[in-house]
C-alpha cells in the first residue's frame, strides 16, 4: 500500500534526513520526500497498519529534524 502525506520542512537537506529516517522505520518498504511539493510518499510493507507505522516514522523524523511536521490523516 502506498500513501502520500503533506509535510512541513525548512530545507532540502532536512527533507533528505526525513526520507532516510522514514526508510529505516520498521514497516516501511520505501519512502520518498519531495521537498518542492512538501510531500512524503510512503510504501508500506504487506500487512502493516499505515497509521501506526506513520506514528513511528514521525518519531524517527523528529529525532533527525526536530522542527519537521508530517500531517498524518
Amino acid at each position: 500500500m502506498k500513501k502520500t502525506y503533506k509535510i512541513d520542512v525548512d530545507c532540502a537537506n532536512c527533507a533528505n534526513k526525513m526520507e532516510e529516517a522514514a526508510r529505516k522505520t520498521e514497516g516501511v518498504k520505501d519512502a520518498v520526500v519531495n521537498f518542492m511539493a512538501l510531500k512524503m510518499n510512503v510504501e508500506f510493507e504487506e500487512g502493516q497498519d499505515p497509521h501506526k507505522v506513520m506514528e513511528e516514522v514521525y518519531k524517527n523524523c523528529k529525532k533527525v529534524e526536530d522542527d519537521c511536521i508530517i500531517y498524518i490523516k
